[in-house]
């Protein structure tokens, strides 16, 4: 009977060991997994290693919106007074709240000064774009809204193969449906299995919306008469937290306003989270099929499909957590059973030991009595 017992218990420690050891290695894979989606980590990346909190929003935007370039220093300028008014401001030579904007421009044609011709996927890009990105950079450098010249172009190592079979081709020319401009830097493709799904197979080129007003006017993409290239398809920020969802609530009151429906908003930081995954796990149906003209860039499709993945393998987690949760209970009652069952005995246990405890003290004292009087 003794040796069942002790088998049942052994059997009992080693599947609870085995759960603990497994919720521990699914710990880490979703550690793992999520920490290679970078573009969502950028708060961290802004905020090093300061003790200030901030939050990382990105806005995507329905083709039909209407959300433009021209729109930015509404937002920026309303989000800025929101901050004043709670007394946060920038420190001097600083930047408050980074920011960036894009929009995909479509596909074109690729060609260089020699034989190479191609075609690649564009997207025109501003402001911080390539701080949230947090691309591989192989040759060259990032081009920003404040150079001079606005033609440069940041392609991918395989667009640059394509074209001059090397990566090492910062500062050359390129042609993009005829129009020349030249390479600022090349970066990795996208590396992660679902950034690769969902960025597809074509090179990527990204470019100034100066480049893309060009392109679009001699290739008519998504050109606007008399405005020019100019909208915006996903629009990011970090944001200063003292408040906690300040950032996530401010700007969702400041475009529900104009674009109530034509707009997804995306709180980034803490998106891949355990608890976070636990909360959506009935949204997820809904999250994933839009009917709502939202076209999702690939790097929050990968994002999204990373949430999917992570959030099955925390549910997983949590069934391996819960069962030396149950076991503990279970040991707890039995305990409690136990206890019930020998009170009368343990507390008369704890009577004798309490009374031996007492003559051996008071044996002390008398002692120590006669000690002192001789």
């Amino acid at each position: 009977m003794r040796s069942r017992i002790k088998k049942r218990y052994a059997v009992i420690a080693v599947v609870n060991a085995a759960a603990i050891a497994g919720a521990i290695a699914l710990t880490a894979a979703g550690s793992s997994i999520a920490s290679a989606q970078k573009y969502n980590f950028a708060y961290e990346r802004w905020q090093g290693e300061g003790k200030e909190s901030y939050s990382q929003i990105s806005c995507f935007f329905a083709d039909d919106s209407g959300f433009t370039t021209d729109s930015l220093s509404s937002v920026r300028g309303q989000l800025m007074s929101e901050l004043k008014n709670i007394s946060v401001t920038a420190e001097e030579g600083q930047k408050l709240c980074p920011d960036a904007y894009s929009a995909p421009v479509g596909s074109a044609v690729v060609r260089c000064d020699i034989a190479g011709r191609t075609e690649a996927q564009l997207t025109a890009v501003g402001g911080d774009f390539f701080l949230f990105r947090d691309f591989t950079l192989v040759d060259g450098a990032f081009f920003t809204d404040n150079d001079i010249m606005q033609d440069g172009a940041v392609i991918d190592r395989e667009l640059a193969w394509a074209l001059y079979g090397s990566d090492n081709v910062s500062g050359m020319n390129i042609y993009i449906n005829g129009i020349k401009c030249y390479i600022s830097g090349v970066i990795t493709a996208p590396e992660t299995e679902y950034e690769q799904k969902c960025a597809g197979k074509a090179p990527q080129a990204y470019i100034s919306y100066d480049m893309a007003d060009s392109l679009s006017q001699e290739a008519d993409i998504g050109y606007i008469e008399g405005t020019g290239f100019n909208k915006i398809a996903c629009y990011e920020c970090i944001v200063p937290d003292p408040v906690e969802n300040f950032g996530e609530n401010k700007l969702t009151e400041i475009l529900g306003t104009g674009f109530d429906g034509k707009v997804s908003i995306v709180r980034n930081d803490g998106r891949f989270t355990p608890s976070k995954r636990a909360k959506e796990l009935k949204k997820l149906t809904g999250y994933a099929v839009r009917d709502d003209g939202i076209k999702l860039p690939w790097w929050e499709n990968a994002s999204r499909m990373t949430e999917f993945r992570l959030t099955y393998l925390y549910s997983v987690r949590r069934l391996l957590i819960a069962l030396p949760v149950l076991t503990l209970l279970w040991l707890a009652f039995l305990a409690a059973k136990a206890y019930k069952k020998k009170k009368p005995l343990i507390k008369r246990k704890i009577s004798d030991l309490w009374e031996k405890l007492r003559l051996s003290l008071s044996d002390k004292l008398r002692k120590n009595e006669n000690t002192s009087d001789s």
